[in-house]
């Protein structure tokens, strides 16, 4: 399970220098993101294209102030679980909220993100 941290932790690291075209190396081509509450970047985003194309609303939304720090990474059955703390400002508003993923794999790439909020209100106040 080592490997698959070691592809959680490398799929932070393209996030945070903005490198898109890694995550198409690490996640299968229907790879599945589900982000919760009830806000504009909440649902379901299906393909990888349209993956990517939520990470760049998340910094199209926020004037390109939206980062990511992971803070843990463990490894829970056959899925990889992190907390990372997020930030980000826009419309007079700041993020700064701890979030989960828990990420499935098939094979050595991930099929599958679900997220998770600490503060599900103050996730969706800041997005709407």
């Amino acid at each position: 399970m080592a490997d698959k941290e070691d592809t959680v932790r490398r799929g932070y690291q393209a996030f945070g220098e903005g490198d898109m075209e890694h995550f198409r190396a690490i996640y299968v081509p229907d790879v599945v993101q589900r982000q919760p509450g009830n806000n504009q970047t909440s649902g379901e985003y299906k393909g990888v294209d349209n993956v990517l194309g939520l990470y760049g609303r998340f910094f199209e939304l926020s004037g390109g102030t939206f980062s990511v720090e992971l803070t843990s990474v463990k490894t829970q059955g056959d899925k990889v679980v992190t907390v990372h703390h997020a930030k980000g400002a826009r419309e007079g508003k700041t993020l700064d909220a701890d979030e989960t993923i828990e990420f499935t794999f098939s094979g050595d790439k991930i099929s599958r993100l679900d997220v998770g909020y600490s503060d599900e209100a103050a996730e969706d106040a800041f997005w709407a």
